[in-house]
């Protein structure tokens, strides 16, 4: 390749660059990466603002898909004022998308969700459904890194049923891939519970994400997806792992590997195989898995993303024990549950700090925001909204519940409402004054809205009570939305609004049949009472 200037390169020679990165994306990340550069270079000192942008994306997507999020990130950051001043489109929705990923796999939750906020707010504003499906899939996928894969799936098959039989052949690649890797998450979150019910879920969340990496395989193979595919393979043999066929996950793990390593997609590899090494020790050779991972460990030493250092540690920590080194199986259990921890703390702050709340991107579903709008502004002249923390009235409530119940009742349908009463708010007013009371409220009310659906009713009944009405909810499944909700609020770092701050909930809940108003909120707060008798900061059900 000819070491020029860019002053001295030609346009001649900037879209020669621009088609040899173009044909390299399937091939060679590294000399793709190196001729997007270049032409980035040339065509913006030239000021030729096409050529520039495009081997701005193309830079960007050959950095991602290698692995190098912070240099994508740098890249990604760079080329936003230009896109936005040309109008985005579609380019930009996928800059953001990816930016999003990068940041989310690296743990800056704020940042990613900023990125997938704009991409979708401007995939609405194209009334593109495709783009909004995308966007809907990515706001799921940092959902599923922050945490919480049960909110990402519900997200991930709305956004899928939006397109229904008119998703393209990418569409549908993107949707499952997603969607398999969420319920990988899932498995990972639930695996080492002991309650039987989460061993069912983890078991179901296995099968879930067996059968949609299996359906990214023939779309990836269509499209000449390497990448998709590679990472579908890897997703499959893990799946097979965990579910102890050995023999069919190793040659589907190594299979993987090949089609991965050819493309020089690294970090794909160090999950591929962290996946081989856990193979070794499920066959009893933890001294080649202790290996294995920490050369891993080494080598990805500040480089990994997140989920991915969590789940080397941890297999590093059972290698260890199982070799009977407890000091150094110890070593690597700390540095994952401190890894847990950060990813909590930074959860945590970015929904209080920026909010991307499970209501907005149901609002993306319905595509109407004018009259979203007229609807917000019409229940705050009503009396129909709370002031103070925004949520719905006694008055709404009279209102929508009765309509809410007769459809359940009509089509035989579950509803469960959950009373939540805030622990001892009238000490906390006390000791820390009524604005931190106030301020308590105003957190906690956009916790709700972050954990329900934009089809739930959420009432604010007095000073502590605040009602959620769940339609379509069975008691276990708003048990675990209840108990989500539960643990949220008592690892939030509530101390940074007042010194020695704490804040629990006591949720009671109640399930219909029968379909009646008065007895459903008697039972719930029976059941409210009860956890607090049962010593507050818990579920009960009624």
């Amino acid at each position: 390749m000819q070491d020029l200037r860019p002053s001295e390169v030609s346009g001649e020679q900037i879209i020669e660059w621009l088609a040899g990165a173009r044909a390299q994306k399937q091939i060679n990340l590294d000399l793709g990466l190196s001729l997007a550069t270049q032409a980035w270079s040339a065509a913006g000192q030239r000021g030729y603002v096409a050529e520039h942008l495009e081997a701005g994306i193309l830079r960007a997507f050959f950095l991602f898909r290698r692995g190098d999020l912070l240099a994508m990130l740098q890249a990604g950051q760079a080329l936003l004022p230009p896109l936005r001043e040309q109008g985005g489109g579609p380019a930009l929705c996928e800059l953001l998308r990816w930016m999003a990923f990068a940041s989310a796999e690296l743990g800056e939750f704020e940042a990613a969700l900023g990125h997938v906020n704009e991409s979708l707010a401007r995939a609405r504003q194209m009334d593109n459904k495709a783009l909004v499906a995308i966007a809907l899939n990515a706001t799921g996928a940092c959902l599923e890194r922050m945490g919480d894969p049960w909110q990402a799936e519900r997200l991930m098959n709305e956004a899928a049923a939006l397109l229904g039989s008119a998703a393209s052949e990418y569409e549908q690649m993107i949707s499952h891939n997603n969607l398999a890797t969420v319920a990988l998450g899932l498995f990972h979150l639930l695996r080492h519970s002991t309650h039987a019910d989460h061993q069912r879920q983890a078991a179901d969340a296995l099968q879930r994400a067996r059968h949609h990496a299996a359906l990214v395989r023939p779309h990836a193979t269509a499209l000449g997806d390497a990448f998709l595919l590679g990472l579908s393979e890897g997703n499959c043999g893990e799946v097979l792992l965990h579910q102890g066929e050995l023999g069919e996950a190793e040659q589907v793990l190594r299979g993987a590997l090949a089609v991965i390593n050819e493309h020089h997609f690294s970090a794909l590899a160090r999950r591929v195989r962290c996946s081989l090494a856990e193979l070794d020790l499920q066959r009893g050779q933890a001294a080649q898995a202790a290996l294995a991972l920490d050369a891993l460990l080494l080598e990805a030493a500040g480089q990994a993303q997140q989920a991915v250092w969590q789940r080397l540690h941890y297999a590093a920590y059972r290698t260890h024990k199982a070799l009977g080194d407890h000091a150094r199986a110890l070593k690597h259990l700390e540095l994952y549950q401190a890894a847990e921890r950060n990813r909590t703390v930074a959860q945590l702050t970015a929904q209080a700090r920026f909010v991307v709340s499970r209501i907005e991107a149901e609002r993306a579903l319905g595509g109407d925001t004018a009259a979203t709008e007229r609807v917000e502004l019409d229940a705050e002249g009503g009396g129909l909204r709370d002031p103070l923390t925004g949520l719905g009235t006694r008055r709404c409530l009279e209102l929508r519940l009765p309509a809410l119940m007769r459809t359940a009742e009509q089509g035989g349908a579950a509803l469960t409402l959950a009373l939540v009463d805030i622990d001892r708010l009238g000490e906390i007013t006390a000791q820390h004054g009524e604005g931190v009371a106030h301020q308590v409220l105003q957190v906690l009310a956009q916790m709700l809205r972050d954990n329900t659906r934009g089809s739930d009713l959420l009432v604010r009944l007095d000073a502590e009570q605040i009602l959620m009405v769940l339609p379509d909810t069975i008691a276990d499944r708003a048990f675990e939305v209840c108990e989500r909700l539960r643990q949220t609020v008592e690892q939030y770092p509530w101390a940074r609004l007042a010194d020695g701050l704490d804040v629990t909930l006591s949720i009671g809940l109640a399930n219909a049949p029968p379909y009646a108003t008065d007895l459903l909120l008697s039972r719930a707060e029976s059941a409210m009472y009860r956890a607090k008798h049962l010593g507050r900061n818990r579920v009960a059900l009624a």
